[in-house]
């Protein structure tokens, strides 16, 4: 069996930030066409805390150190691809208030409307399966949708190239071939631990853990509405995001399965909107990304077959 590694990454703004042990390092394409890293040490508190390994919990905490780390990388690689803009950027209040819209625009997608719909087309609130699996297709359709719109974008479709990218420089590492370019192109794009798959697992097992709440819900106050429906399902997002990080596990680890394998057959499908073939200039950003997340210790780690284990 192949022995298990933590490497894996995003595509940000005209680059690609990878993560392996100890580390992680960004690599964006200037306007001048220099190729610019950033490199931090870091150590998840996954692997330093008796309290956040446990399962479940480690997804949670995985999941919020991967935003931080992404939003971080996404700024400096704006900065960076766009120095005129980066002088004239916002204000921290204004930071916060776009943050916020993006957010709350996402609740009201992704939240709001599904149930809303599912209540003013179905007479099925009390029926907690039912309305969740109702709710939860209307939820999976407004995703997809949503992906297809900002696939028609320009800038998106750079960084789903840069996404894709990054997907054949990991299949690369972890195949244990040298890493190159040339290599690098002939690997797929699709990958079954990516960020895509992740939140269409997320999307199916909320219906099965809104559905228990729901049970609980009635089973309490004798009633439910769209009201309750949002106050304890919104809070409870961080155990449905723990609870599919340990389903994604499980498909690198079982997915000769077919229960794994159908379970990876969607998010593999969504990844032909969110990765596309990159061309050879991103494939050498996202190589250097890779080189300088481990520093001196890449000669060490190439050349050897892993499983990566980040989602990415």
């Amino acid at each position: 069996m192949k022995p298990s590694i933590l490497v894996g990454g995003q595509a940000v703004i005209e680059g690609v930030m990878m993560r392996v042990p100890g580390a992680y390092a960004t690599a964006v394409r200037d306007p001048e066409g220099k190729v610019r890293v950033d490199k931090y040490d870091f150590t998840s508190k996954v692997q330093t805390s008796s309290f956040w390994k446990r399962p479940i919990l480690r997804g949670m905490m995985a999941l919020f150190e991967s935003m931080k780390m992404g939003m971080k990388t996404l700024q400096w690689s704006a900065e960076i691809a766009f120095p005129d803009e980066a002088e004239n950027q916002p204000g921290k209040l204004a930071n916060f208030f776009s943050t916020l819209f993006a957010v709350s625009l996402a609740v009201g997608m992704f939240m709001v409307a599904p149930l809303a719909l599912t209540a003013w087309l179905m007479d099925i609130e009390r029926e907690a399966l039912a309305f969740n699996l109702v709710s939860g297709f209307f939820r999976i359709t407004f995703f997809i949708l949503y992906l297809l719109a900002i696939s028609l974008m320009k800038d998106v479709k750079r960084l789903f190239r840069y996404h894709g990218a990054e997907h054949r420089v990991v299949f690369n590492f972890e195949s244990g071939k040298e890493v190159t370019i040339d290599n690098a192109q002939s690997f797929s794009t699709y990958h079954p631990r990516c960020g895509t798959s992740f939140m269409f697992i997320v999307l199916l097992s909320a219906i099965l853990v809104f559905a228990m709440i729901d049970t609980i819900v009635m089973a309490i106050f004798g009633d439910i509405t769209i009201f309750h429906r949002l106050a304890f399902h919104l809070p409870l997002m961080p155990l449905v995001a723990g609870i599919s990080y340990e389903i994604i596990k499980l498909t690198a680890r079982k997915g000769d399965l077919l229960l794994f394998r159908a379970l990876r057959a969607p998010g593999l499908w969504l990844q032909r909107i969110t990765t596309q073939p990159p061309e050879d200039e991103m494939v050498e950003v996202a190589i250097t990304a890779l080189q300088n997340a481990f520093g001196e210790k890449y000669d060490d780690m190439v050349g050897k077959e892993y499983t990566a284990e980040a989602i990415g």
